[in-house]
């Protein structure tokens, strides 16, 4: 039988997570101390902050200086200033140190991800002296893939597979394999620059370096595949007309889950009001010509539909990195043909059902029926036209005016067209049907 401890850390956290508060805490204290920390991040942040208030000082600190630096950074990224303050103090000197450096980087920034254990070598050095190394301090490195070379000043000047140092001589300078050609990334780079690195060079861990080329640590992709799903949850919870959760769902309060989707439900609404309010500005041709209304719905909803479907297709591109701002007019000719396309297929559809309604007798469009159908058909297409300029132009807006483009949401691009759809459609109406019903 397999004792917990001998389990992996994630399987630990998910048994203990499932347990009553006392009970938890107790089973996490009985852990082994360097099995300890590392369940200990795996946990959810409100399980982290409970049990170190659970913890005395002298077991809380065991926990923080055994944890990976990245780790640590993050887990301080989710706690109130009041803990962090005690956390902090609670780290040995060296310790203290590193964590101090890594909360001084800017928030967003790819250096808060960074370890500093690693191995690094002198090209000067034998790849004999360099595998000692690695058995004497690799079980405290990060990763083993590569081996960091660094000149006098610590600026790195290449790195190396471990497998080349596996099938070179022990008695070969690590000088003999470098080839000085290496990828790196400044400490203060973004993290959605990052991934990009990342993604182009499908790199496992790449070293971190300050503006000068000092190395100063490294990111593994684990930890940037982290912040990639944190990074695509909020940009879809935010697509879908609302505030990102700070928290899963399943753990966000209800009062809360209110809280972050009431802002822009409101907003919505208040948006909404436009249509009824364009509604009775032309109450007068509804009047006149009651069969408009049949097709309103079908007439916004159609141009909604086709501002969703080119916000997402543009905001996930711009997520991407498939599109930048200087694209917009690449990206508004392709949506001229595409939504001019679109709007015929729906126009044409549109025609058809009229014409097969009026001359089965299934509906009475009445004498004019014709010019009916060419209104709703005409109409169909300018607007789905302008749903779809209207849904890919609006991520370009909001990244130049330095927003999140995500908040341009299905809801969001659907209200606008259905207010602006309902002044085109009349419109239309006006010029087809003026002298006939109108």
């Amino acid at each position: 039988m397999i004792k917990i401890q001998e389990k992996h850390p994630a399987d630990i956290s998910e048994q203990l997570s499932k347990l009553e508060p006392k009970e938890r805490n107790l089973s996490f204290l009985i852990l082994p101390s360097k099995v300890k920390s590392e369940v200990f991040t795996y946990f959810d942040p409100d399980i982290q902050q409970d049990i170190a208030k659970s913890l005395g000082d002298k077991e809380f600190a065991e926990v923080l200086n055994q944890m990976n630096p990245d780790d640590r950074t993050s887990l301080f990224e989710n706690f109130p200033d009041q803990i962090i303050k005690k956390s902090i103090n609670l780290l040995n000197d060296q310790e203290k140190d590193t964590a101090l450096n890594l909360i001084g980087y800017p928030k967003n920034s790819i250096a808060r991800l960074m370890t500093p254990y690693y191995i690094q070598a002198s090209p000067d050095w034998t790849i004999g002296k360099v595998l000692a190394r690695i058995k004497k301090y690799g079980k405290n490195a990060e990763t083993l893939t590569y081996i960091y070379i660094v000149d006098e000043n610590n600026k790195l000047i290449d790195d190396l597979k471990i497998g080349q140092l596996l099938i070179a001589e022990n008695d070969t300078q690590i000088k003999d394999l470098l080839d000085y050609s290496f990828i790196s990334i400044p400490a203060t780079l973004p993290l959605e620059e990052s991934f990009e690195i990342f993604e182009k060079y499908d790199r496992s861990a790449l070293p971190i370096i300050t503006e000068n080329g000092t190395l100063v640590g490294i990111v593994t992709f684990d930890d940037i595949l982290d912040k990639i799903k944190e990074r695509d949850t909020e940009d879809i919870q935010k697509f879908g007309g609302t505030e990102g959760l700070d928290l899963s769902y399943t753990k966000t309060p209800w009062v809360e889950l209110v809280r972050k989707r009431a802002g822009w439900l409101i907003i919505l609404f208040l948006g909404e009001m436009l249509t009824a309010s364009a509604m009775g500005y032309f109450d007068d041709e509804i009047e006149k010509a009651v069969v408009l209304a049949l097709f309103v719905p079908l007439i916004i909803s159609s141009g909604g539909n086709s501002g969703s479907q080119a916000a997402s297709l543009i905001i996930r591109a711009m997520a991407l990195q498939e599109l930048k701002l200087k694209d917009w007019w690449y990206v508004m000719k392709k949506e001229i043909f595409s939504g001019l396309m679109l709007g015929l297929i729906l126009g044409v559809i549109g025609f058809i059902r009229i014409l097969i309604w009026q001359k089965i007798g299934f509906f009475d469009y009445g004498i004019y029926w014709f010019s009916v159908a060419i209104t709703v058909s005409i109409s169909l297409i300018f607007i789905v036209l302008w749903g779809t300029l209207s849904g890919s132009l609006i991520p370009f807006i909001l990244r130049r005016a330095g927003l999140d483009p995500a908040t341009a949401s299905a809801p969001f691009v659907a209200t606008l067209v259905d207010v602006t759809g309902l002044i085109i459609y009349f419109t239309i109406a006006a010029i087809f049907l003026s002298g006939k019903l109108l």
